[in-house]
């Protein structure tokens, strides 16, 4: 027979046993695996904005210098003959020299005014240096800080000196005189740009810098000494931001070819297309075009501003070719500097490209400062090439025969190329070339729609995407393209919008500026736009709106909020969650707004998305509705009665599932402390006396039965002050039925009324301290001091001494803060443990100095609108304010007479004190400051308090509502605007067969499909014997819950509060961590998540919370994914009511369980449904309630019908039952198809004491398999109400596992054994000592399991000791 223990235990996969994995696998549902479990909730980093031109310039004046003395050649030029004489396009020596020199003068004006018509134009024709220097310096004067333009044009003079001079006349025109750079610079000033038309002009260019260095160098001594000469003198200006182009290198001489113009720098600056046709022409590979002359080029068809005729669309091809090469080779600073920021300075190097490429083919090289990189090679020359043959080739049957200009296919074809980097390439490669292409073909109504919708797919790669195209200048392109009204662009620039804003909000300005909200308004108005661009819209009108009262202003007149209003139902719930955000955006510290909303019912309407399915839309009703009630207008009673509906609605959430929905609670709720501050710090300051006059049990007055866990107290892990909880619970049910009276607010969303009794007082709390809260001496408030604040709160039997009305909505929110400082999810507690100490340090720092602080200014209190007294009130009208239905929360309609006894009175005139509580002092005072309170504060010095207001203050009434303000919020709208920003068209990696992420899951699913498949082979021979031990270690506590991976070959054991992950195969342990449940409390379940696939690790506590961690067991830090409340209200249990002969037995029994459990009670028990992501929850409470994991709320509470606990449970997802056996020995069914009254379809009353274990078979047919303490296994068929087969087992039974797979159940005593059986009730197996050296015997068995495939069996008992048994060797 073939050995089969290599099979069972390695991973490595033998090929012939490579199955394919079974599909159920992959039709798996994930639970906690989306984006807000797996990333931080924060917003991106907001990317450095370099594409908004800071200083936008224009060049307004231009000097136009031109030193050509006609008929006169200077005597440093030798001409050749013929030589290039035109200067302007015109021939000088064709008409009388001073006429020559007027009109090229006038047209050399013309052809700058094509390029800047508006700037002022001064020409100066053979002048003299005063001439220079008058116009100069009035150019200036008038200019200001614009840009001026000074050409000259030097082919009349000698070249230029190296002492940095050009030349220029006398009166007389007999010599020619130097002017000297340096002069010019004074004259010109800075900004100005500089073009020299001459030989050697690269000799300027050179001189120029010195020159400018030199000026540089005469700030900084003149800044460093005062007292220097140079001080004294007038500052000479900075040539910082001077541009220079120059014709030539400093040794170059100008071209003389008789076939081009003279001043051939001249006409690439400034008429690039005539020059570039005349160039083109030229070239030997003009032959290749035939029929197109020099003469022929001049009868060109259009106007160069016309794109629809051949000139126009010539210059629209040019512009966009060489802005393209400009930004492929420039730096992006320097491309913003010269192509983006002052129009004629664009035209002008655009154009220097082109001067650059032509004059380079005569050896001859333009030199310009800043220095551009060559680009005369450029690839895109050839398209300019390619454009350039395909028009002239049309001339001649143009010209002569009048057929149609056919247009080019340049700008299809760059799309093309731009459609084929979008689709083929990978995502770390260079940008594409064509993108300031994309950006010409926005102009074009033939190519528009292409273009923006692969502008689109561009900007969707990601934020980097975003800035490129900004900074290349889209941004007032797609502005303008708002006043289209072209239904068919809508759903393109709605899209990209919102990647623009997801990336750059600063341009809501921008778009209020341009009324482009009035076009998104219309987008979401319209019906029959699709959901996806609706949310588009919507999230660009939350931009506009965010803190920008403009934007506010502007959306309200267009009426966003009815708009918004009519979407919150819309069966698309990122729509539903945009909507909300955009609502509490625009009301948001904007009174106006918020009184719409009142008008419209909003709080109303958003009601009902606090029960949404989507976790992250109840988040965004959650801010919506906390920023409704957190602005700080005046107060009426009116707006108070709103604020309390909102409050007491936003109270339900307390135990959603969510943390995410129970933080932005948080912050919501702080809204409105902040807002009634002072009725705040009166009830913290009674909650606080209370909770010193209150005895809460201390450990030392109990003691634990046994106690046989000595408590770790290692440094490394922060423990919390210990509460024994079983003492706590008792006293809290007397409690209970003294509160009846109390149950004023509904925790649950459906159940009965849930109050805040210390049955879930005592429960949720988490060890907050110990997951990266401050400090607790750091905070006026300790965790030990809020949790027994919770638990005094509803037992108390002060009620009727406490002034404000104990049930008055400030002392039920101060309530809910208090419960949810202890929520088990970290981030929640420690948000609420910040609200509740803000206020609690304010209640203190008024109650230091209470006469002072009530005469220091009473005018100030009593006027202060937004924060209104309440008139503390008598005993007797407590019970007035209990709310109907078991504390349904008011509804305006229903209930509002009890709320406005609730309303805070205006408070009396004439600065006399508020009524005072005889008992208490302080009840009745209130007061918005803490004037006296000492300026040394150690944790809150956040904002400024009080006493540093003491005169006149009336700018800033908040005072210490900059702490709470400015600390509090969630990140959740910035983390929900990421969606815009990152790419939404790309298909997910787990989608992608080729992405890593795939691989993984196919890998895990061959071997879970391996695992089935050998361990069925085993089970199937039949296991004879199961006590062969693979492993023992000893864990770092007593064990108390042991789960075995399905898959991998990992453990987990948890103790009372850590759990311990143990490699079974190479019996090394691999992590152990704090679960963070306080110090009273147990793990009482486990249970993998996920197991199939990302595995994460659920823990249930028995005060009801429930954890889940992530990166578990592999060498990484453990992550808490989720926590949240999954029993709200734990109760004490007794174990059955035995018969009296059993009793005795009973009782050690559960003195055992008791040891080995640490303390009483069945604490939480839960089954996992994978296939529904259902999660059954029971215990010591009287329901069975269901959560459901994808929506992350409960869905279902299923009376138990029973006054006992749950023991365990176990469900079957294919017929929707559930098994639940119970403390009184009863094994109840349920149907959870059927409703709260006829659900339990079964009771079985066969067991006399608590069941240990209910199994459910997962067959079609599958039977209940029930265990109880005293040992005995009851078959029952579903159908029949008596059991079908009964065995009978060891006594004193402690734990007890049902293999799923191989028919045998595993029963662990207290009498230190472990026996197991076959189905047949047949002992197979007795363990009762360690193998090894000592074989010492083992220790009263606190837990056991079995794997669910191979036949293992993993045993924890009271000495510490965790051990793992298996069938025999050769079986394996």
């Amino acid at each position: 027979m073939k050995m089969d223990s290599e099979l069972l235990h390695s991973p490595a996969v033998c090929l012939a046993e490579e199955e394919e994995a079974d599909t159920s696998d992959w039709n798996l549902p994930l639970a906690f695996m989306k984006k807000r479990h797996s990333e931080k909730i924060e917003g991106s980093k907001a990317l450095a904005q370099s594409w908004r031109m800071k200083d936008r310039m224009k060049t307004v004046s231009v000097a136009l210098v031109l030193c050509l003395n006609v008929g006169v050649d200077p005597p440093d030029v030798v001409k050749t003959s013929p030589c290039a004489r035109l200067e302007c396009w015109i021939d000088p020596l064709s008409m009388s020299p001073q006429k020559a020199l007027e009109t090229i003068g006038a047209n050399l004006q013309k052809q700058y005014e094509n390029w800047q018509p508006r700037a002022r134009y001064k020409q100066s024709l053979d002048p003299t240096v005063d001439e220079v220097k008058k116009l100069c310096t009035s150019l200036r004067r008038n200019a200001k800080e614009e840009r001026v333009l000074f050409h000259y044009n030097g082919h009349g003079v000698p070249r230029p000196t190296v002492n940095g001079e050009i030349w220029v006349f006398n009166k007389n025109y007999t010599q020619y005189i130097p002017l000297s750079v340096y002069d010019l610079q004074t004259w010109m000033g800075s900004p100005s740009i500089f073009v020299y038309d001459c030989s050697n002009a690269g000799i300027i260019v050179k001189s120029f810098k010195q020159f400018a260095l030199q000026r540089e160098q005469e700030l900084e001594v003149a800044a460093i000494n005062p007292n220097h000469p140079l001080a004294q003198m007038p500052l000479p200006p900075s040539m910082k931001n001077c541009i220079q182009l120059a014709a030539c290198e400093a040794s170059e001489l100008l071209p003389m070819n008789p076939d081009l113009p003279a001043d051939l720098f001249t006409s690439c600056l400034t008429t690039p297309i005539k020059i570039a046709l005349r160039w083109f022409c030229m070239q030997k590979s003009a032959k290749l075009v035939p029929g197109v002359t020099l003469d022929l080029i001049e009868k060109i068809p259009g106007r160069l501003n016309d794109r629809r005729t051949p000139l126009g669309e010539l210059n629209w091809i040019f512009t966009a070719i060489t802005d393209t090469i400009a930004w492929n080779v420039l730096p992006r600073d320097l491309f913003q500097k010269l192509f983006r920021q002052d129009l004629l300075v664009a035209s002008l190097f655009r154009n220097f490209l082109l001067a650059e490429r032509i004059m380079r083919s005569y050896n001859c090289t333009p030199v310009s400062s800043p220095r551009l990189p060559p680009t005369y090679m450029h690839a895109m020359w050839q398209a300019w090439d390619l454009a350039v043959d395909i028009c002239l080739s049309q001339l001649p049957t143009i010209i002569e025969e009048g057929t149609a200009f056919r247009h080019s296919p340049f700008f299809a074809e760059q799309l093309t190329a731009f459609q084929v980097w979008l689709t083929m390439g990978v995502e770390n490669r260079n940008p594409p070339e064509q993108l300031p292409i994309v950006l010409q073909v926005l102009l074009s109504q033939v190519h528009r729609l292409r273009a923006l919708d692969l502008l689109g797919r561009f900007l969707d790669l990601g934020p980097w995407a975003v800035s490129l195209a900004l900074s290349v200048g889209i941004f007032p392109y797609v502005l303008k393209l708002l006043q289209s009204s072209a239904r068919e662009l809508r759903p393109l620039l709605v899209f990209i919008w919102a990647k623009i804003l997801a990336v750059d909000s600063s341009c809501q300005a921008d778009l209020v500026k341009d009324n482009g909200h009035k076009y998104f308004l219309s987008v979401l108005a319209d019906p029959y736009m699709p959901a996806e661009h609706r949310t588009m819209a919507v999230f660009i009108l939350a931009v506009i709106v965010n803190s920008y009262t403009t934007g506010q202003e502007a959306c309200l007149q267009g009426n966003l909020i009815a708009i918004c209003l009519e979407q919150l139902s819309d069966p698309h719930p990122l729509l539903r969650q945009w909507v909300a955000i955009c609502l509490g955006r625009i009301w948001q510290n904007f009174d106006s707004a918020r009184w719409c909303g009142v008008r419209d019912s909003a709080h109303e309407k958003l009601y009902s998305l606090l029960s949404d399915p989507i976790p992250e839309v109840r988040c965004a009703a959650v801010f919506a509705l906390g920023t409704f009630v957190g602005n700080s207008a005046e107060r009426t009673d009116h707006s108070t009665t709103i604020d309390h509906n909102v409050a007491m609605m936003l109270a339900q959430l307390i135990n959603d599932g969510s943390p995410v929905v129970r933080k932005e609670l948080v912050v919501a709720l702080s809204h409105l402390v902040v807002q009634y501050e002072s009725n705040f710090c009166t009830v913290a300051l009674q909650f606080m006396e209370e909770e010193k006059n209150y005895p809460v049990p201390s450990p030392a007055n109990t003691l634990e039965p046994c106690n046989l866990t000595p408590v770790r107290d290692s440094p490394a892990i922060p423990r919390l002050r210990s509460v024994n909880s079983y003492t706590n619970i008792r006293a809290a049910t007397t409690a209970r039925n003294l509160n009846k009276s109390l149950q004023n607010l509904n925790l649950n969303e459906e159940g009965g009324p849930v109050t805040f009794s210390p049955g879930n007082l005592s429960t949720s709390s988490s060890a907050s301290s110990t997951l990266g809260s401050p400090d607790n001496d750091e905070y006026i408030l300790s965790f030990e001091t809020i949790d027994k604040m919770r638990r005094v709160s509803s037992y108390s039997s002060l009620n009727s001494l406490i002034g404000v009305s104990f049930n008055s909505v400030y002392t039920q929110i101060w309530r809910v803060l208090l419960h949810l400082a202890a929520d088990p999810f970290p981030e929640v507690s420690d948000l609420a443990m910040k609200v509740l100490n803000s206020i609690a340090y304010k209640a203190l720092s008024l109650s230091l100095s209470p006469q002072a602080t009530m005469n220091a200014r009473p005018q100030r209190i009593l006027d202060s609108g937004s924060l209104t007294q309440s008139a503390p009130a008598s005993p007797t009208s407590k019970g007035a304010h209990i709310h109907q239905a078991g504390g349904s929360p008011p509804m305006p309609s229903a209930s509002s007479s009890s709320l406005t006894n609730e309303v805070p009175k205006p408070p009396t005139r004439g600065g006399e004190q508020p009524p005072r509580d005889p008992l208490h002092p302080h009840a009745g005072r209130t007061g918005p400051h803490s004037h006296q309170f000492p300026r040394t504060r150690k944790m809150f010095d956040k904002g400024p308090s009080g006493s540093e207001q003491a005169g006149d203050d009336a700018d800033d009434p908040g005072g210490h509502k900059a702490y709470m303000n400015a600390n509090l919020s969630t990140g959740l709208c910035d983390w929900s605007a990421k969606y815009f920003a990152q790419p939404v068209m790309k298909i997910p990696e787990e989608h992608d067969v080729e992405s890593q992420v795939r691989k993984e899951r196919e890998w895990r699913f061959l071997r879970n499909a391996r695992v089935r498949k050998q361990s069925q082979r085993i089970t199937q021979r039949g296991v004879t014997r199961l006590d062969d031990q693979i492993f023992i270690n000893r864990n770092p506590g007593v064990p108390s819950v042991v789960k075995f991976h399905p898959f991998n070959p990992c453990i987990a054991v948890a103790d009372k509060d850590s759990i311990c992950f143990w490699d079974w195969e190479k019996a090394e342990r691999l992590d152990y961590f704090y679960n963070g449940n306080p110090r009273y409390t147990r793990i009482t379940a486990m249970e993998y998540l996920n197991g199939h696939d990302y595995s994460l690790l659920l823990t249930a506590t028995d005060d009801g919370a429930l954890r889940i961690w992530k990166n578990f067991a592999d060498q990484r830090n453990p992550e808490m994914v989720t926590a949240w409340q999954g029993l709200s209200d734990m109760l004490p249990t007794t174990r059955g009511q035995p018969s009296s002969s059993a009793h005795s037995l009973a009782r050690r029994v559960s003195i055992c369980l008791d040891r080995s459990k640490g303390q009483g009670g069945a604490g939480m028990v839960v089954d996992w449904e994978q296939e529904t992501g259902l999660l059954m929850t029971s215990g010591d409470v009287r329901v069975i309630r269901i959560w459901d994991t994808e929506r992350e709320m409960k869905v279902q509470d299923i009376p138990t019908g029973a006054d006992s606990c749950v023991t365990c449970l176990s469900c079957d997802s294919q017929r929707s039952l559930i098994a639940a056996g119970l403390g009184d020995g009863s094994v109840r069914l349920y149907d959870r198809r059927m409703g709260a009254n006829e659900c339990r379809v079964m009771t079985y009353r066969e067991h006399s004491s608590w069941v240990v274990k209910a199994h459910l078979q997962k067959q079609t047919d599958g039977k209940i398999i029930s265990v109880s303490v005293d040992g005995d296994v009851r078959f029952f068929e579903l159908r029949s109400p008596d059991s079908v087969n009964v065995l009978q087992t060891v006594k004193g039974l402690t734990a007890l596992d049902i293999h799923p797979q191989a028919n045998l159940f595993a029963c662990g005593s207290m009498n230190q054994f472990i026996a197991v059986y076959n189905s047949n009730g047949d002992v197979i197996s007795n363990i009762k000592y360690y193998d090894g050296f000592m074989g010492q015997r083992i220790g009263a068995i606190s837990c056991l399991a079995f794997h669910p495939y191979w036949p293992h069996l993993a045993v924890g008992s009271n000495d510490y000791y965790m051990s793992i048994y298996s069938a025999e060797k050769r079986l394996r």
